[in-house]
């Protein structure tokens, strides 16, 4: 019988499973998902755990849709948080945070390029610049690698941000510092995690789901693309050349 950790059990929203073995029994990785946050989130089973450390040595991004609200200031940068400060925000236009939003995605691209320790001159980097597959090497601060307005209709706003080496704090305090640039304040209302790496969701089993028989069906759906993507990532970013179950091997 399955029994989903407390930190998944107290999660809103859908899950999916990387992949599985002998053992149905879930192990989930440090995800940095908090409770109520609603966040998609990558598990697995068996020989899988160890896949879990593939994929962080990838450093593949993942995508966000974080809401916020003009015109607040928190001591914890969330709606709920003790109030610090009101302000106006009528001055602020899509144009404006669409600009604030531009130069947010530019100063992470030349931090990105940074921590890649790629020489900018090399056949390497240009190759890897045409791919989209620029990535730091080790552990970084959060790197932003796409960030846009969704939806804007003050006080409220909708950011769709692809990012890395992110926590929801750092992704809260992002939202501050915006309302900061745009001459007012702004607290994070909700973050919801929409991507993991090569995982949407797509891929993600319902609460409704969570029975042995559609967890492998999941894991024999998901080996084949898990596999090719781990080996063309793992290549690009470190040579890495471990192991992995062929797109044909049986994962279960």
């Amino acid at each position: 019988m399955l029994e989903p950790c407390s930190c998944l059990a107290a999660r809103r929203g859908r899950v999916f499973w990387c992949q599985g073995g002998a053992r149905v029994a879930p192990r989930e990785r440090d995800c940095g998902c908090e409770k109520g946050s609603g966040c998609l989130s990558v598990l697995a089973v068996g020989h899988g755990c160890s896949l879990l450390t593939d994929m962080y040595d990838a450093h593949l991004t993942k995508d966000y849709t974080v809401r916020g609200l003009l015109g607040k200031a928190t001591d914890n940068f969330c709606e709920d948080g003790q109030l610090i400060e009101k302000t106006t925000y009528d001055h602020v236009t899509r144009e404006r945070l669409d600009r604030i939003l531009a130069m947010i995605q530019g100063s992470h691209q030349k931090a990105l390029v940074m921590y890649s320790n790629l020489d900018l001159k090399s056949q390497e980097a240009y190759e890897r610049a045409v791919q989209g597959v620029i990535r730091p090497m080790n552990k970084s601060p959060m790197l932003i690698a796409g960030i846009r307005c969704l939806h804007f209709a003050p006080p409220e706003f909708l950011l769709e941000v692809q990012c890395m080496h992110e926590t929801q704090q750092q992704l809260r305090r992002l939202v501050h510092e915006i309302g900061l640039e745009l001459k007012t304040t702004a607290v994070c209302m909700q973050v919801r995690r929409t991507r993991d790496g090569f995982f949407g969701l797509d891929d993600a089993l319902l609460r409704t789901q969570w029975d042995l028989h559609s967890i492998q069906d999941a894991i024999q759906v998901a080996a084949p693309r898990v596999a090719t993507e781990l080996r063309k990532n793992l290549s690009l970013t470190s040579g890495h050349q471990q192991q992995l179950p062929s797109a044909r091997q049986p994962w279960t």
